[in-house]
């Protein structure tokens, strides 16, 4: 086996548990044991979301990076705030339910603020209209136990005119978890709380790892505005 595959299945048992139906308490605790390898691991699995999220982001974004606060959703250990980095933004707050993910986030240096949060269970705990970026990349699936009405709580923290940049795989076992997104964001719209800037079909989006998918799964990068 070469070092790639071992990699790759690795990567993919340590994944595994991840996506199994479980409690949210139990999902938190797993990825506070996964947290070590966690940046190994999706490397291996080609997890492209956190590039196409910050590219989309700044292909849209035209006001001071350096000033502008972006609010990272479900943080984990920073890999969005690293790729925003590259593209010019400098304030984070990251959010996310695991303590060992916000001490590896905490660790690159790049938040000002971190704080623990079981998204769905609380309130986001940020102040209101206060973001000018806010993003969630990876948390938004069948497997995390976040439910799609956590787009309402982002939709909130953001500024007028603000951007909301969110990401989902697509793939059999995604695709009512999808559909629920998709409805609630429709729902958003036609309540005039956000507008649609772009949605991104990604057809490589990362590597799958059930035993239905083969090759890439195919992803969605979705980004609103506030009204």
């Amino acid at each position: 086996m070469s070092a790639i595959n071992k990699a790759f299945e690795n990567a993919k048992g340590n994944l595994i548990p991840a996506l199994k139906d479980c409690t949210a308490g139990e999902k938190v605790d797993y990825y506070n044991t996964w947290a070590k390898t966690y940046e190994e691991d999706v490397l291996a699995l080609e997890y492209r979301a956190p590039c196409l999220a910050a590219n989309i982001i700044s292909s849209h974004f035209s006001g001071d990076r350096e000033a502008a606060v972006v609010l990272d959703v479900a943080c984990g250990t920073g890999l969005v705030a690293k790729q925003l980095k590259t593209h010019g933004f400098r304030k984070f707050v990251g959010v996310d339910a695991s303590k060992a993910m916000l001490a590896l986030a905490r660790e690159t240096g790049l938040y000002q603020e971190l704080k623990q949060c079981m998204l769905g269970d609380y309130p986001l705990p940020v102040q209101l209209d206060s973001a000018d970026v806010i993003v969630i990349v990876g948390a938004l699936s069948a497997f995390t136990k976040v439910p799609v009405s956590v787009v309402r709580e982002m939709c909130k923290a953001g500024k007028s005119g603000g951007y909301i940049c969110m990401t989902t795989r697509e793939g059999p076992a995604n695709q009512e978890f999808k559909a629920a997104l998709e409805r609630e964001l429709k729902k958003m719209e036609e309540e005039g709380l956000i507008t649609c800037a772009e949605i991104n079909h990604v057809k490589e989006f990362e590597l799958g790892v059930l035993e239905e998918e083969s090759g890439y799964v195919s992803g969605f990068v979705y980004l609103y505005k506030k009204v």
